[in-house]
């Protein structure tokens, strides 16, 4: 079974873990929560479900910078 959920940028938080809050923290401390969000929507027009997203945030981080324009130090 699948379920789907809307939620906003800042309850994106309360549903992710461990390395995608890393990257939702730099995303976050950027000012790009809004960003994100456009952007997630882009990539998963369908939508995604919660682990989809954490593992792009999580294994993906380089290039949710890349995308976001966020330096890779920051």
């Amino acid at each position: 079974m699948v379920i789907k959920k809307n939620v906003s940028a800042w309850e994106l938080k309360n549903e992710l873990w461990s390395g995608a809050l890393d990257t939702l923290e730099v995303i976050t401390e950027s000012c790009k929560l809004d960003e994100l969000l456009e952007l997630l929507e882009e990539i998963y027009s369908e939508g995604a479900d919660i682990t989809t997203v954490n593992d792009l945030l999580w294994f993906e981080p380089e290039y949710i910078y890349e995308m976001l324009d966020i330096a890779a130090d920051e």
